[in-house]
């Protein structure tokens, strides 16, 4: 694998252990997050950290094997230049539903290259 490509996968993993970090002091509730407006702001960084690196990652190998990147990347965007739509239910399920599952993939990815 290339080695940028590796250090974007371990860009991405940090994310989200960032992401996971946040709950470790705090209860992993909705109605927390909502009213945690630094708690949303770092979420929302990392979630772009996370599309800028599958960004590259995709125009580096359009073929590299990650599930849904362009949805990633459009995520990215849109908390760049879209943010006065974004939707904290939105972004709530997809730390709950989707980064789990990037995780397992990114760990997968990781583990076969190392």
């Amino acid at each position: 694998m290339d080695e940028r490509i590796l250090k974007w996968l371990y860009d991405i993993r940090a994310a989200i252990l960032e992401i996971e970090s946040y709950f470790e002091d705090i209860p992993k509730d909705f109605n927390q997050y909502e009213s945690n407006i630094l708690l949303k702001r770092a979420v929302e960084r990392d979630l772009e950290i996370i599309g800028e690196a599958v960004n590259r990652i995709i125009q580096r190998d359009p073929s590299f094997p990650i599930s849904d990147a362009k949805r990633i990347v459009g995520l990215r965007n849109q908390i760049i230049h879209s943010y006065d739509n974004l939707s904290d239910e939105n972004i709530w399920a997809i730390i709950n539903k989707h980064v789990p599952v990037l995780k397992e993939e990114v760990n997968r990815l990781i583990e076969e290259n190392n």
